[in-house]
């Protein structure tokens, strides 16, 4: 059943993921474009003694969180290259086991970089982790304390919100019932 937030507008649920071969952050909230609301979120523990075993463990945690929480959509940080190549190859296999469930489940996937998600939660692309952090916390009225990896996602998820919401509001704006042409 979809509800109104504050503004009046339908929300939708928004599943964000900070991918990690070893931590896998979720993160999932409520947002019509303008407000958003805080749903769960959870570092996913990968403890397995191979990446593959790893991989499988991500992928099934990552479909019981879509089972359980029912998201619309799901958007995932990009893989960026640092100056370590295989953690950047484990990354990118991580990111693509969560890919693959969101999948599975027929959902859309949308992709930001994380200097993007951190532009759209702080307002700076270099921000550090404890910014992202509080301004997570601010923006969702979080009262609680956010583990890094659930902040990642939950800033991940945010940074759609926003997105998503612009889109909707342009597309609401071009439509031609939404502006009528005065006659002179």
């Amino acid at each position: 059943m979809v509800l109104p937030l504050k503004s009046g507008r339908l929300k939708t649920r928004i599943l964000g993921i900070d991918p990690g071969s070893l931590v896998t952050g979720y993160g999932i909230i409520d947002s019509d474009g303008t407000y958003s609301v805080y749903v769960a979120s959870k570092p996913l523990r990968v403890r397995a003694e191979t990446l593959p075993q790893r991989l499988k463990l991500i992928f099934e945690g990552v479909t019981a969180v879509i089972q359980e929480h029912q998201p619309e959509v799901v958007a995932i940080e990009k893989v960026f290259m640092n100056r370590n190549a295989d953690s950047a190859l484990k990354l990118g296999q991580a990111r693509g086991a969560a890919i693959v469930a969101a999948v599975m489940q027929g959902l859309p996937i949308s992709e930001y970089t994380p200097r993007h998600v951190k532009q759209a939660v702080v307002g700076k692309g270099n921000a550090s982790k404890e910014q992202v952090q509080h301004m997570v916390g601010v923006l969702l009225n979080y009262q609680g304390s956010l583990q890094s990896d659930e902040a990642d996602a939950l800033a991940v998820a945010l940074s759609h919100g926003h997105i998503g919401g612009t889109l909707g509001r342009i597309t609401e704006f071009s439509r031609p019932t939404a502006y009528k042409r005065r006659r002179r």
